[in-house]
C-alpha cells in the first residue's frame, strides 16, 4: 500500500488543496456549534446583549459602580468610556474595544454590577435599596466596610454558578438601557440575524470548500487509477510467456480492473477523510472542553463504545475481503473459458455443465458479497443507537449542571454536536480502517504485477547488429527448457539460416518446431548455447529492434478489431497503401478483400471472429509481408489453407521474399518441398538436415512423414 500512496506525489498540488480547503472545512463546520450556543445564550436568554459591561450607562449609575469598584481600577473603567454630557441625563459611551479590552472590562465590573442589581431588587438582607457615598460613610461609621462587604460578596460568588453571576449582570443591562429608551427587542433581533447571517456563511463555505475537495479528491483518484493501470499495462506488455504462465489472463484482467478501481474508492475517501476526521476530532475535543470540562468524560465513553463496535465488525468481515477478490477472479476465469469456448460447449452438448460451473462460482461470490453488506448494513442502526444513547446521556447529565446554574442551554446543544463531531470523525477513521483491508488485498495484487521482475530483459548496454550479416540466423548448441519443467524440450540444436534462403522444420506433434522458433524473437530465453540474428547474440541487442527485423506469422491467426487497413498495416506507421495492396496479393487475400463492399476498410470484429479461418490466416500472412521485414517466420502458417491457395501464395511468397531469410514451421510436405534447407526435428534433437531430396535418402524421421503423406509415385516426380 505504500508503494501505490507514493502516486499520490505526482499530485501533490491537489493534495496540498484539498489539505487547505478540508481545514477550511472543519473550521466552518467546528464554528457553527458555538454560533448555535450564541443564537440561545445570548439571543434568546441574554436578549441579544453579549457582554456584562454595558454599552452605555447614565452617569449616576456609573458613579454607583465606581464606588465598588477598586481604587486602582476605577481609572481603567472610565479610560474605556467617553461622557456624553450633551444628553439628558448625561451618559456614559463605551469606546471601540478590542476583545481582551472588552474582557478586562467585563471582569472588573461584573461584581459591582451583580452587588448593585441584588441591592436595588432588595435581594440583599440589611443592606439599603442603593450605593451613594453618603450610605457607604453611614455603614463605615457603624462599622461596616466595603471591603467586608466585598470580601462576603466574592465568597457568595464562589458557591455560585458562573451563569446566574453573567445572568443578573445581563438583567441590570437591559434595565439601563430601558432606562435610556433603548429598544431592547430590536438589539435582539439585530443579534439573532447577524449571527445567523455569519451560520449561514460558515454553512455556505463549508459546501463550497466540500464540493471543490470532493472534485478534487476525485480527480486525483481518476488521474493515480489511470497512471497504476497505464504501468499495469505497460508491465503485463514486457512479459515474456514465462511471467504470463504465472498470472492468468482472467487474473490480469481482475487486476487490471477490479482491483484498481478498489483502489480508487479507497483514495476518494481517503483524501476526503483521512485529513478531515482528525482536524475535526482535535477540534471538537477543544471546543466542548471550552462549554464544559467536567462533562468530558461522556465523549470518552461514546468514542470507546464506537471503536468497540468496529474492532468487532472488523474482525468478522476482514478474512470476506480477501476472499472476495479471490472469487472474483475465478468468476471471470469462468466466464473466459465458457465465452472463448462457447462451440465446443454447443458440440458437446455441455451447457448445463456449465451453466452449474458458472453458477457454483456466481453464487460463492454472491453468499460472500451479501454478508459482507448485511454485517455493514449492522454498522449504521448499531451506530446510531450509541451516538443517541450518548445523546440521551449528555442530557441527563447536562440537565443537572443547568438546573445548577454551572451550564446554559445553548452551552448544552453545543456540547451535544462537539460531540457527535467528534464519534462521527472517529467513526469515518474506523470506517476506513474496514474498507482498507479489501484495498490493501487489491493493492498487493497490483504490486505483485509491477514488481515482477522480467526475466526477459534488454540488456543494459545494447549492441548493434552486424550490417555485413544481415537476415542471417544462426543456432549456436542451443537447449531450452520450460520454467520449472525436469527435462530439455530442445537439445544441442545447431544450425545457420542464410538470406535468401527457406529454412523449414518438420517433425511429429510435440518435437519442439514451434518452441525453436520461439527463441528467436526472445519469446523466451535459451537455456544454453547461443542465437545470433545479423552477427549478435539476441540477447545483447534491444527486443524492439530485435523484432522490427522480423516478420511473424503465429500458428493461430490473430487479428484485431479495426479494419482490414489498419490490421495490414500493423507493422508501422509506414506501410503505404501500395505496400498493403501488394501484400494482400501476394498472401492471395484480394479476391475476398475486393468482394466486400467496403474493401480495405471492412470492419474486423475482436478476434477476427466475422471472417474465415482461411481468411484470417492470410491476412495474418499479409500483415507481416507488408512490413519488409529481414526474416520472415511462419508458424505451421499455411495448415489453414487450401493446396491450390497454399500453391499460389508460397509461389509469388518465394518472388518477395528473395532478399529475405525465410523459416517455415510445417506439417504439410508439400509447403517445404522447395526449401534449401530442412530441419527435423524429433523429440527435441535434430535428426536431420538438408535438401527434400537428400533427407529422402538419409534420414528414416523424415521418410516416414513423407511417407504418410504423399505415395511413392508422388514423391518420385
Amino acid at each position: 500500500m505504500r508503494k501505490i500512496a507514493s502516486y499520490l506525489r505526482r499530485f501533490f498540488l491537489p493534495v496540498l488543496g484539498i489539505v487547505a480547503l478540508l481545514v477550511i472545512q472543519a473550521v466552518c463546520d467546528l464554528s457553527l456549534p458555538d454560533y448555535t450556543s450564541k443564537i440561545v445564550n445570548v439571543g434568546i436568554q441574554q436578549g441579544g446583549i453579549e457582554n456584562p459591561a454595558p454599552e452605555q450607562i447614565r452617569q449616576s449609575e456609573m458613579e454607583k459602580l465606581l464606588l465598588l469598584v477598586p481604587e486602582e481600577s476605577r481609572d481603567a473603567v472610565l479610560e474605556k468610556y467617553t461622557l456624553n454630557t450633551e444628553k439628558d441625563p448625561a451618559v456614559y459611551e463605551q469606546k471601540r474595544l478590542s476583545g481582551k479590552e472588552q474582557e478586562d472590562l467585563n471582569g472588573i465590573l461584573e461584581k459591582p454590577i451583580f452587588l448593585v442589581y441584588m441591592l436595588e431588587s432588595g435581594q440583599v438582607e440589611g443592606m439599603p435599596g442603593e450605593i451613594t457615598p453618603e450610605i457607604l460613610q453611614g455603614m463605615e461609621a457603624q462599622g461596616i466596610s466595603l471591603d467586608q462587604v466585598m470580601d462576603e460578596l466574592d465568597q457568595k460568588l464562589g458557591e455560585m454558578e458562573g451563569s446566574i453571576l453573567t445572568q443578573s449582570d445581563i438583567l441590570y443591562v437591559q434595565q439601563e438601557y430601558e432606562a435610556l429608551g433603548v429598544d431592547v427587542g430590536a438589539i435582539q433581533i439585530q443579534y439573532i440575524v447577524i449571527t445567523g447571517l455569519k451560520m449561514l456563511g460558515l454553512a455556505l463555505a463549508a459546501m463550497l470548500a466540500t464540493i471543490i475537495v470532493t472534485l478534487l479528491a476525485s480527480r486525483t483518484a481518476a488521474g493515480v487509477a489511470k497512471n497504476l493501470r497505464n504501468d499495469v499495462f505497460q508491465k503485463v506488455v514486457s512479459f515474456s510467456n514465462q511471467e504470463f504462465e504465472k498470472f492468468s489472463t482472467a487474473s490480469l484482467i481482475t487486476r487490471s480492473t477490479n482491483d484498481i478501481q478498489q483502489i480508487q474508492m479507497l483514495l476518494v475517501l481517503l483524501l476526503r477523510i483521512v485529513f478531515y476526521a482528525p482536524i475535526v476530532a482535535v477540534g471538537g475535543c477543544v471546543m466542548a472542553l471550552q462549554k464544559n470540562s467536567s462533562m468530558f468524560w461522556v465523549i470518552g465513553v461514546a468514542v470507546v463504545a464506537v471503536l468497540s463496535l468496529v474492532v468487532v465488525l472488523f474482525s468478522i468481515t476482514m478474512p470476506r475481503f480477501k476472499l472476495m477478490q479471490k472469487l472474483v477472479d475465478k468468476l471471470n476465469l469462468v466466464s473466459r473459458e465458457i465465452l472463448s469456448g462457447l462451440w465446443v460447449i454447443r458440440a458437446f452438448g455441455t451447457q448445463k455443465y456449465e451453466e452449474k460451473r458458472f453458477d457454483g462460482v456466481n453464487r460463492d461470490l454472491t453468499k460472500t458479497n451479501l454478508f459482507v453488506n448485511r454485517v455493514m448494513t449492522c454498522m449504521m442502526p448499531a451506530m446510531m443507537l450509541t451516538m443517541n444513547a450518548v445523546t440521551v446521556l449528555i442530557v441527563w447529565v447536562g440537565a443537572d449542571k443547568i438546573n445548577a446554574g454551572g451550564m446554559q442551554v445553548g452551552d448544552l446543544m453545543a456540547f451535544i454536536q462537539y460531540t457527535m463531531q467528534i464519534v462521527m470523525s472517529f467513526l469515518m477513521i474506523s470506517m476506513m480502517s474496514i474498507m482498507l483491508p479489501r484495498a490493501t488485498v487489491s493493492a498487493n495484487r497490483i504490486q505483485e504485477v509491477l514488481e515482477t521482475e522480467v526475466e526477459i530483459a534488454d540488456p543494459a548496454r545494447p549492441e548493434g547488429f552486424v550490417p555485413s550479416k544481415t537476415g542471417e540466423v544462426e543456432f549456436q548448441d542451443v537447449s531450452f527448457r520450460y520454467p520449472g519443467a525436469d527435462e530439455d524440450v530442445l537439445e544441442n540444436i545447431t544450425f545457420t539460416a542464410k538470406k535468401g534462403e527457406t529454412t523449414a522444420f518438420i517433425g511429429s506433434t510435440g518435437s519442439g518446431k514451434s518452441t525453436l522458433i520461439n527463441l528467436i524473437p526472445r519469446f523466451y530465453d535459451v537455456t544454453k548455447g547461443r542465437i545470433l540474428v545479423n552477427g549478435r547474440d539476441v540477447r545483447d541487442v534491444t527486443q524492439h529492434e530485435l523484432r522490427a527485423r522480423i516478420g511473424y506469422v503465429p500458428q493461430k491467426g490473430v487479428l484485431f478489431s479495426g479494419t482490414i487497413e489498419s490490421n495490414l498495416k500493423y507493422g508501422g506507421d509506414s506501410i503505404s497503401d501500395r505496400d498493403m495492396e501488394q501484400a494482400a496479393q501476394i498472401a492471395q487475400a484480394t479476391e475476398f478483400i475486393g468482394a466486400k463492399p467496403d474493401g480495405y476498410q471492412s470492419e474486423i470484429s475482436q478476434g477476427g471472429g466475422n471472417v474465415s479461418g482461411g481468411q484470417k490466416q492470410r491476412l495474418s500472412i499479409a500483415r507481416a509481408i507488408a512490413k519488409h521485414p529481414e526474416i520472415y517466420i511462419f508458424d505451421d502458417s499455411f495448415s489453414a489453407l487450401d493446396y491450390k491457395t497454399d500453391v499460389a501464395l508460397r509461389k509469388e511468397l518465394k518472388e518477395k521474399t528473395a532478399g529475405a531469410t525465410v523459416l517455415i514451421v510445417a506439417q504439410r510436405i508439400s509447403t517445404i518441398l522447395h526449401a534449401e534447407q530442412i530441419i527435423v526435428l524429433d523429440e527435441g534433437k535434430i535428426v536431420g538436415k538438408g535438401t527434400h531430396e537428400e533427407l529422402l535418402q538419409s534420414c528414416e524421421v523424415y521418410q516416414q512423414i513423407a511417407l504418410s503423406q504423399l505415395s511413392k509415385e508422388e514423391l518420385g516426380k
